[in-house]
């Protein structure tokens, strides 16, 4: 199917949301099993333990959960402090989280500690600018001085009414956690379910069709796009493949030109590789340190290479480290993560 679609739909009774563009599995969110928090919860923990030579802390959480904060300046054993959930742990390992709180509605971001009003870069015009500039300075008017504004993309479609309920509704809840810091461990505010990360998220531009409701991902294929995300075999244009295999030290990832076998086929091949790459690591939920042993090439082709994959993690929301080229030829780089990997969501082992 053309165009842009949203479905929203459960797996195994948990909310599941998936994007969808021209037939193309953009991206899937599935809420975790269990009573953990969810990624972007905010919490008041209990400062632990400091981890010497890690340059970090461990923090207590409710539930007796311990999350990972890395600072340590300013903490002391025993003293209160509200953190953010920044991303997903593995089995039996500290949850990460960080002091850098953000407050993320649809049209408007709160960033505490980060003063300033500021407007996406994708909203060009400049009557509109002028136009959100006015709606920002009125939704902080009286607002703390340390308190900031972001507002998103999403607004340039948005009705200035919505706008500003959002604005004010991101400033009145950032004011309130942020003063409740006495006290134990406690979660504050939960993080976006699937469903609601759908609507906040994916909505800009505008989706053509939302499909809800049970039966929703049957009718647009999403348990077939899931299910070949379980195959660590990825097929690439040309005949090309390559494999994407999670371990626990690494993601190890494995292009193969197949049965091509004309002169310009490796480059073909990894560039085709390069292109899919932020994708299936996002569909996959994987991160950590990811290993690409690409199809062999001349040197000379490294640097377009270089350029292919730089663009393709540009507009990634994960933040990424391009390490580049290891002396036995494998690239390297290093994925933030922010989700927990999709096999392990779904129960099914690598």
């Amino acid at each position: 199917m053309k165009g842009r679609v949203i479905a929203l739909d459960q797996i195994g009774g948990r909310d599941a949301a998936a994007l969808i563009v021209d037939g193309v599995l953009l991206d899937i969110v599935v809420d975790p099993a269990g009573e953990a928090p969810l990624p972007g919860a905010i919490l008041r923990g209990i400062v632990d333990r400091p981890m010497k030579g890690q340059g970090g802390v461990f923090v207590k959480l409710p539930g007796g959960q311990s999350g990972f904060l890395r600072q340590v300046s300013g903490l002391a054993p025993g003293q209160p402090v509200l953190v953010q959930l920044s991303g997903a742990a593995e089995p039996g390992k500290a949850l990460p989280v960080t002091t850098r709180l953000l407050f993320k509605g649809r049209y408007a971001i709160i960033t505490p500690g980060a003063p300033g009003r500021n407007i996406s870069r994708r909203i060009r015009d400049e009557d509109m600018r002028n136009a959100l500039e006015s709606l920002a300075e009125a939704g902080m008017e009286g607002a703390p001085a340390d308190l900031g504004l972001i507002l998103r993309s999403a607004c340039a479609e948005a009705d200035e009414a919505d706008i500003a309920d959002d604005i004010l509704a991101m400033r009145d809840l950032s004011v309130a956690v942020l003063s409740d810091i006495e006290g134990g461990p406690e979660l504050l505010v939960d993080g976006a379910s699937a469903h609601e990360t759908a609507w906040r998220d994916w909505t800009d531009p505008a989706p053509d069709d939302v499909a809800e409701g049970e039966g929703a991902f049957e009718a647009h294929g999403v348990e077939e796009l899931i299910d070949a995300l379980l195959s660590p075999r990825v097929p690439l244009p040309g005949g090309a493949h390559m494999y994407v295999e999670p371990t626990r030290a690494l993601v190890a990832v494995d292009v193969n030109t197949g049965n091509d076998t004309t002169p310009a086929a490796s480059l073909k091949a990894n560039i085709a590789a390069a292109r899919d790459l932020p994708r299936q690591l996002r569909l996959r939920g994987l991160g950590g340190q990811v290993v690409v042993d690409f199809a062999p090439m001349p040197k000379k082709d490294r640097a377009v290479l270089d350029q292919v994959l730089r663009a393709a993690f540009k507009g990634e929301s994960s933040e990424t480290s391009l390490s580049g080229w290891t002396n036995l030829g494998l690239y390297e780089l290093v994925r933030k993560r922010d989700r927990l990997p999709l096999a392990e969501l779904l129960g099914v082992r690598e």
